[in-house]
Formats: structure tokens, sequence, C-alpha cells
């Protein structure tokens, strides 16, 4: 499969009144079109400015990203994000809020309303179109947020802990959910994570990033079928690949530590 994503030599540096910090030294990395991308790493190291980057929130010090072969210089369309705080427009109605991208990009409403019927389906949120998201719970905020990126189209989802502030079963749900989605659309994701279960679950490659300065150190493709059952967590090949990148993860938390001290 083709790259579609590119990055380049990629640098980070943060200037305050201490100094300069350097978040995420040269990196390189190569997205294609069809991957899912689970990203592991210490707190800090990096994962969500180069999702920043990525998505243009953020502009890189040193370096170059490339979306089919045209360099990011801000957000697009092209590009869908989820948070892991649910940034849902608490004005407007679970259908509202899906249609919010397709109105900005001038969509007829009746064509807004049937797109968003179809993703709001896919997300098991039917009925609760009219709800506003104070009546909802977490899952199904992140849900419709879920249901909003994927509503535009994107060539790429960017998701930045995206179920971090669930509760496990929730969580577990949410990543079932959201594999089914990728099964069936394909949307090329990349997913930032520190939960070492869902990066090997979720992934179709697993990427760990070291310590402050952040690099790629490791780039590991997940060996398990499609599609993915989760009991696939009990097998012994699920096990063996999560004790590899444990060990990977402890070993950069440890040089974090060791450079705090």
């Amino acid at each position: 499969m083709a790259d579609i994503l590119t990055v380049r030599g990629v640098e980070r540096r943060f200037q305050s009144s201490h100094g300069s910090t350097l978040a995420l030294s040269a990196t390189d990395l190569q997205v294609a079109e069809n991957d899912f991308i689970t990203i592991l790493g210490p707190s800090g190291c990096g994962k969500s400015t180069l999702l920043r980057i990525v998505a243009g929130l953020d502009q890189p010090t040193a370096g170059e990203v490339l979306l089919d072969g045209r360099r990011i210089t801000g957000p697009g369309a092209d590009r869908g994000m989820v948070f892991q705080s649910y940034t849902l427009f608490p004005w407007l109605t679970v259908r509202d809020n899906v249609c919010f991208g397709l109105r900005e990009r001038g969509l007829p409403r009746a064509q807004q309303i049937e797109v968003a019927q179809a993703f709001i389906q896919k997300v098991g949120l039917g009925g609760f179109e009219h709800h506003y998201p104070k009546q909802l719970s977490g899952g199904m905020q992140q849900r419709t947020a879920l249901a909003r990126a994927l509503a535009n189209g994107p060539r790429m989802l960017l998701m930045d802990e995206p179920f971090g502030a669930l509760d496990h079963q929730t969580r577990e749900l949410m990543q079932e959910l959201l594999l089914g989605i990728w099964e069936a659309e394909r949307t090329t994701v990349l997913f930032v994570t520190h939960d070492i279960d869902e990066a090997v679950f979720m992934g179709s490659r697993v990427m760990v990033m070291s310590a402050r300065p952040g690099r790629i150190k490791l780039d590991r493709p997940v060996p398990l079928p499609h599609p993915r059952h989760y009991a696939v967590k009990t097998t012994p090949a699920f096990s063996a690949l999560k004790a590899e990148l444990t060990e990977q993860v402890r070993t950069e938390v440890l040089a974090a530590q060791a450079a705090a001290a």
C-alpha cells in the first residue's frame, strides 16, 4: 500500500523563561493508507506533540509533514481529530454536533442529516439524535465525537488518548466499536495511548517513543488477524507482544525518571 503520511526530520523545541526544551528530536515516520498506528511512550515524550503537528495544530521547529505529498501547514478537513476530552458543542444536539463539519463545508441541510444519521447509527447512537451532550454518558459523548470526525470523510483519523477518561468496561467497548468501524471503513488512523493492551489490540503497527526528547525507537507490526475479537487478548501471540512492548516502554520510563532526577 502507498504511504499517505510522511513525517520527515520533525523536531519541536519549546521556549520558556527557563530556556529551551527539545520535546521532539528529529523524527521520521511513514504511514501507509489503511494503517492503524498506535503510539506508546512515557509521559512527556512528545506523543501528543507529534499528533498535534500532524493535525496542523502545532508547527515543527524543523522538518516537515506531508499528507498525500502536500505539506501540512495548518488544520484541514482531511484530518479528523478526536481528543481525550469530548470537545462537543454543549448547545448542539448529537445530530447537529455530527453535522457541524458538514455544515462548515456548505453541504445542503438534507445531505448533512443523511450523512450524520449514517454515522450516528454506525457508533450505536440511533435514538439519541436530539439529545444534548449533558444528557449523555462519557462513552456516548465520545461516540458522538467519533461520529463527527468520521462524517467529514477524513483521509486520516488522529486520536489522542480518546478513551483515557472512560471507565474500564466502557473503554473496552469503545475499542471494539472503533476497531469494527476501522475494519469496515479502513480510514487511516494514528492513535496515541498509554495503555499497552489497547495499543496491541487496536493497532496494525505499534510504535514506541523514547523518553524526551522523543523519537520513534521501535516500529512493531501486530501479527493478529482481522476481524479482531476481544478474546485475542488471551492468546500467546498477544501476550508475547505485550511483554515485549512493556519492557520497551518500561526502559523509557526509567530513563525519563533518571533524567528528571
